[in-house]
């Protein structure tokens, strides 16, 4: 089950074209649009699988408690776009947050839950400014239910992922996709 969960993740990034990025929340619904968003957007699926694989490397609390600080905090984030706070440094935060967060799956980076759970905090207020910044006219708590929703199973993808990994190839698999990971930021950062 969890291996054909992470096969079909697997193809759907592997099948995204920024030209189909986001769903225009009004022709499409606020809480499909919220849904899909994060789904259609290379670098949202690279960063939310990265922070599964980190959270199943690190293991024990981690594999809860990180997710969960990326999702909380990016509520925060969006809250604070859809109340008209500015951030600075939007995208670029983001294109940095693939790019950190496959070199620490590269790296197998084991920090303790608490600072493993800070780091991703930092990078989700950017994702979720982000969302908050593309809402447009659409109804703010259904397009923020469903990116909330599909962000946690993103996470729990990346989780499986990397449990499956770890058994198949002792860890070095994950390794490997945190390295291409941060490749694919750079190509997105830079391409």
């Amino acid at each position: 089950m969890i291996r054909r969960i992470t096969l079909a993740f697997a193809a759907l990034a592997a099948t995204t074209a920024p030209a189909f990025a986001h769903l225009d929340p009004l022709e499409h619904g606020s809480f499909m649009a919220g849904l899909s968003h994060p789904l259609f957007g290379l670098d949202h699926i690279l960063v939310m699988i990265a922070v599964g694989l980190w959270a199943a490397q690190i293991g024990g609390r981690a594999m809860w408690a990180v997710p969960a600080a990326f999702v909380a905090t990016m509520a925060m984030g969006f809250g604070l776009a859809v109340s008209s706070i500015a951030l600075p440094f939007v995208e670029p935060a983001i294109l940095a947050s693939v790019v950190a967060l496959g070199l620490l799956v590269a790296m197998a980076v084991r920090l303790d839950t608490v600072a493993s759970a800070a780091i991703v905090a930092v990078f989700a207020l950017f994702h979720g400014h982000a969302h908050g910044g593309e809402l447009g006219a659409a109804g703010a708590l259904q397009f923020g239910a469903g990116f909330v929703i599909a962000t946690a199973l993103l996470h729990a993808a990346g989780i499986g992922l990397g449990l499956t990994v770890a058994r198949l190839s002792g860890g070095m698999a994950a390794r490997i996709l945190g390295g291409l990971t941060a490749l694919a930021g750079l190509v997105l950062a830079f391409g």
